[in-house]
């Protein structure tokens, strides 16, 4: 039985720019074929176990030919697999995918277009041009500046082009001195407004302003590179006036994340609604041990007056052990539950469970405290199922005071078998402007996975020169002793204040 091929638009660039539909039919494919323009993160919504096969063109070469790829997608789809073709922008708009719809039809697989927002509406609204505008421009173009190879003349009327309010040319940062050189023979002021977008929607998005006259120079001189859209019109003017992207607190910046992919989004998410270029460079793996002990625990839960849990990792650990035991949250009935701070606490409430301590500092000494002030003391039964290289602090101090502590270790933090080589590389170059570390285990595995996979000069000199950004006082400690040079520290030890901090940090 043929299978279906869906013909995406991925967007320009910017992930948030997929269609719900795109999302839908993304998380349930078998085989994506992406171009170079998709967005990385859009990957992460296909299924772990669909192939992902990269068929991306730029300016120095193609991956596939056009022919290959549509014999690809034939392939796939008599192989019975659901496909995805992530095309850049919108399959129709520029992007060859009505050729890929001829294959398909032809061959008898069946397919459908999934439209998406094109670059030549998306990258001027993201520099604050209005395509349109009352009493400026009544209509627009969208074409081409990069034609067929070979063709003896072009199949642009740019007589008519110079009477159209608004031309937004795709591709044509190579030729624009041939376009507004044929723009203003036709009668188009050089005076004209121009603004060249360069790599649109994303966090490295520039524009170059310029007019027809001094649109080429400005590309030379500025060194604009592909991909990019040219505007031509007097609406590039209103660019000036209504630009938005870039008086983001965090735009301009380039924030590379530490935790786990599984940890990670909330502050990939808030740091790039400030403007931030985020990459993400895990550096801890969660690695579960074995959890009959925590089991034998949970089967003599009762005999337990407090359950603290300082990870949101365990907590997910405790009640998978839970559930594998054919019990569920009311097993948990009668004792009380302490959280070490919001993000562990929130867990707990995925489960059912709200925590009935939780202290103003997210660190164990706080907990600690928080413990004992609660009654914790002589005999009181504490389970604690941690990190195996968790600090001792909490542990001792209760046990100080006589409480009786079960801890057991039910995972422990790793570095990570594969590393994001992009993220790697952004660091050899230098275009990292801060780090972020939200653990302790994240700086010592930050160190340690740059040492085995970037070797000893890029780690000397990123000690040298990159700052870091920590959410408290004892990961400040733990990378001021490895060498790293901490320039942020949250106050308070949760996300939102991270972030915070950095806002404030970026803004002086």
């Amino acid at each position: 039985m043929a299978g279906k091929v869906y013909l995406v638009g991925a967007g320009p660039g910017n992930a948030g720019l997929l269609t719900l539909r795109g999302a839908e039919v993304l998380a349930r494919a078998e085989t994506v074929v992406y171009d170079r323009l998709a967005a990385p993160e859009l990957l992460a919504l296909a299924p772990e176990a669909a192939r992902r096969i990269y068929v991306g063109k730029s300016p120095e070469g193609h991956t596939l030919e056009q022919d290959e790829i549509n014999a690809l997608l034939v392939s796939e789809g008599r192989a019975g697999r659901t496909v995805v073709r992530l095309k850049g922008g919108d399959p129709f708009v520029f992007g060859r995918g009505g050729e890929e719809a001829l294959a398909l039809r032809e061959a008898g697989i069946e397919f459908e277009v999934v439209p998406g927002v094109t670059a030549g509406l998306a990258g001027p609204a993201f520099a604050g041009i209005p395509v349109t505008h009352r009493g400026v421009s009544s209509a627009v173009a969208l074409v081409t500046g990069h034609e067929e190879p070979g063709k003896a003349e072009s199949d642009l009327d740019y007589a008519a082009l110079a009477r159209i309010g608004t031309v937004v040319f795709y591709m044509g940062v190579a030729q624009i001195g041939e376009i507004a050189r044929r723009l203003m023979k036709e009668g188009r002021a050089g005076e004209t407004p121009v603004a060249i977008i360069e790599r649109a929607t994303t966090a490295r998005q520039r524009t170059v302003r310029a007019t027809l006259a001094t649109a080429a120079e400005r590309v030379r001189t500025e060194k604009v590179q592909a991909p990019a859209v040219t505007v031509v019109g007097e609406v590039a003017a209103l660019g000036e006036r209504l630009a938005w992207v870039e008086r983001q607190p965090l735009w301009g910046r380039t924030i590379l994340v530490t935790r786990t992919r599984e940890q990670a989004s909330d502050l990939v998410r808030q740091l790039r609604d400030l403007g931030a270029r985020v990459l993400e460079l895990p550096t801890i793996a969660i690695e579960p041990l074995p959890q009959d002990e925590l089991a034998g625990a949970i089967e003599d839960l009762a005999e337990f007056d407090w359950l603290a849990f300082t990870s949101a990792n365990a907590v997910d650990l405790f009640f998978k052990c839970l559930t594998d035991g054919g019990s569920d949250a009311r097993a948990l009935a009668g004792r009380r539950v302490a959280a070490i701070g919001p993000a562990t606490a929130a867990r707990l409430a995925e489960h059912g469970i709200r925590a009935d301590l939780e202290p103003e500092e997210a660190v164990a000494e706080s907990l600690a405290a928080a413990l004992l002030e609660a009654g914790v003391g002589g005999g009181t039964r504490v389970l604690l199922p941690r990190a195996a290289e968790a600090r001792d602090v909490l542990v001792e101090t209760l046990r100080q005071e006589g409480a009786l502590v079960e801890e057991i270790a039910v995972y422990r933090t790793v570095v990570p078998a594969a590393v994001d080589e992009a993220s790697l590389e952004a660091l050899r170059a230098g275009e990292v402007d801060l780090v972020t570390l939200t653990s302790s285990s994240t700086a010592r595995h930050f160190v340690s996975l740059i040492q085995s996979r970037g070797g000893e000069e890029l780690l000397a000199r990123i000690k040298g020169q990159l700052k870091f950004a920590s959410i408290g006082p004892i990961t400040s400690n733990t990378a001021t002793e490895l060498g790293l040079t901490v320039a942020v520290e949250s106050a308070e030890h949760t996300v939102p204040a991270l972030v915070e901090t950095i806002r404030r940090w970026a803004g002086k």
